[in-house]
């Protein structure tokens, strides 16, 4: 089907075509820019443009509904009825869906349904480029390399049912990340930002921060295993928490398999999981983060279900003042549980109340350890979700409140909701790129965290 064929018109069409008792159709509209560089060059630029459409199909049989998923890019007119055959086949060919629900219906249809997708380009880029060339030029006459990449893309979703909802969600994502290397690639230091439209990142500033960096560096110092007072950077407390939260569905709680499992049964739920005032909670309409408002579910797991489409996301407080207070559902799953509905999570935010920003809690350390960012993260154990992973790009001691030179790497053992409970302080929160987890999820605003005794439980070599 040519690019010419406005996505609702798709969607339109493959609803008329299905014969099953249900149908689902999600119509993806992407765009993409990027820029990389290397050494203080411009080395490549693209754009991209690419249509997906998800068929799901279900089926209502004599011991529930079944339910056919199929996705396909680059669909053709030719190959509109296929995929819909294809996905009611699926669904007449597979057993009772376990999650099946009556399709959502009531959502108030979205009033640019029928507009044209928006799309992103070069454009994007037209202030932010000159200011990479005029970062590239202090760097050169600084004595540094800066390597990197800005990539932006923009998904315009239509999603409708046969239940009557027609709905639509624009979701711009942009990411930035530099690195700055010593002529003799003897010293690295990484900065990363995450942006809806590139007008709120300023490369020149990064490479400041960056070639500051760099200086600490020149001092090298050999630390041991061991557990240190850290101050864990807004974009390390990032990637700690979305994997949390990708462990905190209800079901997963009450069948006791996860860290949010009570002993004997049931959840922990209204457990006080640190003394600080700490909120997590997810806002599909916070400033700057915005996502979906809507369920939007290409397949079913442990945190979504495809019956769900189009089902309304609230602001949800996952922790409230430090006490545990909604675990992730599905409708299906809510039901098992006799747990609110709590769809999933497009944004994460974290509020400690703390107004200090990571270089005035630099300043009030007597010893401790500075993190640039994790990597590598992996789970251990899921019953206290210990996770390890390595530190990256610099590690710094800091001693009576100033940086004395950048130490080896280490691997960390922590689990984040032991980090939770351990937290002396947490500063001022900002929007930060979670570098482990940039590929899969980039909307967050977290702050620095302080932790007495951080599990630095082996040193890492050629990091």
């Amino acid at each position: 089907m040519s690019r010419s064929t406005k996505p609702h018109e798709i969607v339109e069409r493959a609803l008329e075509l299905s014969t099953a008792d249900g149908c689902v159709v999600i119509a993806d509209e992407e765009s993409s820019a990027n820029l990389r560089w290397a050494g203080n060059a411009l080395t490549t630029n693209g754009v991209t443009r690419g249509r997906t459409l998800t068929v799901i199909a279900t089926v209502d049989g004599k011991e529930g509904a079944a339910s056919g998923v199929v996705s396909r890019s680059a669909v053709t007119a030719q190959d509109l009825e296929p995929l819909v055959r294809a996905a009611e086949a699926a669904a007449r060919g597979a057993g009772p869906a376990e999650d099946a629900q009556p399709l959502v219906t009531g959502t108030p249809a979205s009033p640019d349904f029928t507009d044209a997708p928006a799309e992103t380009g070069s454009a994007v880029f037209a202030d932010f480029a000159p200011a990479l060339g005029e970062a590239f030029a202090r760097a050169r006459a600084g004595g540094r390399e800066l390597y990197g990449f800005a990539n932006h893309e923009l998904v315009s979703t239509y999603v409708g049912t046969s239940t009557g909802l027609r709905l639509r969600h624009d979701q711009p994502n942009g990411t930035l990340e530099l690195n700055a290397k010593s002529p003799d690639r003897q010293r690295s230091a990484w900065a990363g930002r995450s942006t809806r439209d590139f007008k709120d990142v300023d490369p020149t500033a990064l490479d400041a921060e960056l070639a500051v960096r760099l200086g600490w560096a020149e001092r090298k110092i050999d630390l041991p295993a061991g557990r240190y007072e850290t101050l864990l950077p807004p974009t390390a407390v990032a990637d700690l928490l979305i994997y949390q939260m990708w462990s905190a569905a209800a079901r997963d709680a009450v069948e006791g398999r996860t860290v949010f499992s009570k002993p004997g049964g049931g959840t922990r739920l209204g457990e006080k999981l640190t003394d600080l005032p700490l909120t997590l909670r997810s806002d599909p309409n916070a400033p700057g983060l915005e996502c979906a408002p809507f369920v939007i579910a290409h397949s079913s797991g442990d945190s979504g279900s495809v019956f769900d489409n189009g089902l309304p996301v609230p602001a949800t407080e996952w922790i409230r003042d430090g006490e545990l207070a909604k675990l992730s559902t599905t409708r299906h799953t809510a039901g098992l549980t006799g747990l609110p509905v709590s769809p999933g999570f497009g944004n994460l935010i974290l509020d400690g109340g703390g107004d200090k920003s990571l270089d005035e809690m630099v300043a009030d350390t007597e010893r401790g350890l500075l993190l640039t960012c994790l990597w590598y993260i992996r789970e251990v154990d899921p019953a206290t979700l210990l996770l390890t992973g390595l530190t990256r790009d610099g590690v710094y001691l800091v001693e009576n409140g100033q940086v004395v030179g950048e130490v080896n790497n280490f691997r960390f053992n922590e689990s984040p909701v032991d980090l939770l409970s351990r937290a002396s302080e947490a500063g001022r929160t900002e929007k930060t790129l979670p570098r482990e987890w940039s590929d899969w999820f980039t909307r967050a605003a977290m702050p620095a965290v302080r932790i007495p005794d951080f599990n630095m439980s082996s040193v890492s070599k050629g990091v």
